[in-house]
């Protein structure tokens, strides 16, 4: 049987409809206002496009300002006209990816609804179902947004890719996962993980133990993500094998790295001499993705940060692919998007004065 939601039709005002419940009952309703009715049918995907406890509807309802009905296997979607059509997009696109057998969370459903706010055509089955990695605990780590699809696409086709953009929008979450699928595929054979220590300063001196008890805690983010996509155990095992290395920038001056994939988090606090140092680390067969956050630059006032200067340095160099994200790429919290959006307005446009002006 055909499981595709059937074409939408619109209710005009006054008009009786009748919708068949899930008793097999025929209703009639008189709605005041233009709707948009969708017919589902596959009872048992339904249910999950529902969520648990209607979540996923309320989700919908609280984010586009509509009001959904569910009855039987239809749904009737009222509100204003263009955030009805928006509402249907994202029901139909979510219950074809139930059809193709992935999972949908709440999550996902606030993902969904970006990505096709922001692009009506978009969808959503080419981006969710371009799965990278399985991380430990059985999750699926795919992209969640057009940003990041774009950008996993770029580390598949260019050999150094930039991602560069605010926290939260999984630059370097992604790509880790990038890097153990292809250890794992045995299409690199070492992985190396590296930030700057740039933070520490004149204080690492102060810190106890020798210079990488000192820089380990700067480390401690690429740890957390690692040990989120392989378990303890064999995430220690490569660790001693050196089959995964965490270092800090400075160890890799003089180094040749052949067969590789190598990661720099936190780029925006490398110097012009460190980012191309590093950039020049580069072997046969490697790869290198660098990710930073140029609005949050920790060196010292007056020095340049390696990153943007490589913003224009490399800007037209083939071979070498810059990846810009935006508030809209956030996937931690919904809450840090607006964090995010709501301090980029503040920067732009200076704090108000107390009367409600801008100082």
């Amino acid at each position: 049987m055909d499981q595709t939601p059937r074409p939408a039709r619109r209710m005009q005002p006054e008009v009786a409809t009748a919708i068949s419940t899930s008793r097999g009952q025929a209703v009639s309703e008189r709605p005041s206002e233009d709707a948009l009715e969708l017919h589902f049918d596959d009872p048992r995907l339904l249910t999950d496009l529902l969520g648990q406890h209607d979540a996923h509807i309320r989700t919908l309802e609280q984010a586009l300002g509509v009001r959904i009905g569910v009855t039987g296997t239809s749904m009737r979607i009222s509100g204003p006209l263009s955030e009805q059509a928006l509402a249907g997009k994202v029901l139909g696109e979510l219950y074809d990816l139930l059809k193709r057998g992935y999972p949908i969370y709440p999550s996902d459903v606030e993902y969904a609804i970006r990505i096709l706010r922001g692009d009506r055509n978009a969808e959503l089955k080419d981006i969710f179902l371009d799965t990278i990695y399985v991380s430990a605990h059985k999750r699926v780590i795919s992209p969640k947004s057009i940003n990041q699809k774009l950008y996993i696409d770029a580390i598949r086709s260019h050999d150094i890719v930039f991602g560069i953009g605010p926290a939260g929008t999984g630059k370097t979450y992604l790509a880790m996962a990038m890097a153990l699928a292809a250890l794992m595929k045995n299409q690199v054979t070492r992985m190396v993980l590296c930030r700057p220590a740039v933070e520490a300063g004149e204080k690492l001196g102060f810190l106890p133990g020798d210079l990488a008890e000192k820089v380990n805690p700067y480390l401690r983010p690429l740890y957390d993500a690692l040990h989120d996509m392989v378990d303890f155990d064999r995430a220690r095992r490569m660790l001693e094998r050196g089959t995964i290395e965490v270092a800090p920038l400075a160890f890799m001056r003089g180094r040749t790295l052949n067969d590789s994939f190598i990661i720099l988090d936190e780029a925006q606090n490398t110097t012009s001499e460190q980012m191309k140092m590093f950039l020049t680390r580069l072997g046969y067969n490697s790869k290198a993705v660098i990710t930073g956050d140029i609005t949050q630059i920790d060196l010292p006032s007056g020095k340049l940060s390696g990153l943007k200067e490589a913003r224009t340095v490399l800007a037209n160099t083939q071979g070498i692919k810059f990846i810009y994200f935006n508030d809209r790429d956030v996937v931690r919290h919904r809450l840090v998007s607006a964090v995010i959006a709501a301090y980029e307005s503040f920067q732009h446009e200076g704090p108000a004065s107390p009367d409600g002006g801008n100082s």
